[in-house]
């Protein structure tokens, strides 16, 4: 009786504490306490966010959509961590002097997690499509956040570090780095060709803006796909094709590049998985499907 009672118990699964689940770079808080930093270094050194109130009613509505929506089409109350940072992803990109811009956006962004999906997963990065959509539609009254830190190095250098360190130890380092690497090289081929100067090229990558875009959206694992060289590959397109939307004058490069070659990406990945199924399938004996039909 003894003996089975401590082998059962020694084959129970370990459940970590909050305290070690909080110190894991593994966990799903290490996201948002990043992002929570960014707002709180920026906010008291440069006063970014368009206001408190305003970021508060994007995270909060963001949060309530994802529950709300979690638990009907689900049927589970859903980690508030995603939506936390698509919330506060809001709060500091979205420039606007109204309340509903905010709201809307976080509404969007999240509603664009359950309804714009493919074989089970969602396509867009949620503040990515939220906030391209409102730019998109709504260019008039809303904004977005550009190059207003000042490129102080200091603030710059303490993101991109903290930043870096996370997104590698989160084995996703190899993403950021890709875009840098490609957004570098073109703002070169953009200063030859336009006769601006390299500086003036390169200078967006080193603002606020970027930062959340080369940390937040493009490594979304949720909107990524798999393998590692895709992963690079599709970098490298989001940058290639901000590069051709710069060319052309268009403002929110960065955003609609990612809108557009992100979401083609996994449709491609979701393809190509289901032909090689497909393939499988129409291989595999004649005997060993007759068992399987049975």
């Amino acid at each position: 009786m003894t003996t089975s009672t401590s082998e059962s118990s020694q084959s129970l699964p370990i459940v970590p504490t909050w305290r070690q689940h909080l110190g894991s770079l593994d966990s799903p808080y290490v996201v948002p306490v990043f992002i929570t930093m960014v707002l709180v270094v920026g906010q008291l050194s440069f006063g970014f966010l368009e206001s408190a109130s305003r970021t508060f009613l994007a995270i909060a509505v963001a949060i309530g959509v994802e529950l709300v929506l979690g638990r009907l089409m689900l049927g589970k109350w859903p980690h508030p961590a995603s939506a936390y940072v698509s919330g506060i992803s809001v709060g500091i990109l979205v420039r606007s002097p109204a309340f509903w811009p905010f709201a809307l956006c976080a509404a969007i962004s999240i509603f664009s997690k359950y309804v714009l999906r493919y074989r089970g997963r969602h396509l867009w990065n949620p503040s990515n499509f939220g906030i391209s959509a409102l730019l998109f539609l709504g260019g008039e009254m809303v904004g977005s956040l550009s190059i207003q830190w000042g490129n102080h190095v200091w603030a710059m250098l303490v993101i991109w570090v903290l930043g870096a360190f996370i997104i590698w130890r989160l084995r996703r380092f190899h993403i950021t780095a890709t875009y840098v690497i490609a957004f570098i090289c073109y703002a070169g081929l953009r200063s030859w060709y336009t006769g601006a100067t390299f500086e003036s090229e390169i200078s967006p990558v080193t603002g606020p803006m970027y930062q959340l875009f080369i940390f937040f959206m493009i490594t979304d694992p949720k909107t990524t796909v798999k393998t590692r060289r895709g992963q690079c590959m599709v970098a490298f397109a989001v940058a290639t094709m901000e590069a051709v939307l710069r060319l052309a004058q268009v403002v929110y490069a960065p955003y609609y590049a990612l809108f557009f070659v992100g979401p083609t990406a996994l449709l491609l990945e979701s393809w190509w998985a289901a032909r090689i199924e497909l393939r499988a399938g129409s291989k595999a004996p004649a005997g060993s499907q007759a068992r399987v039909a049975t």
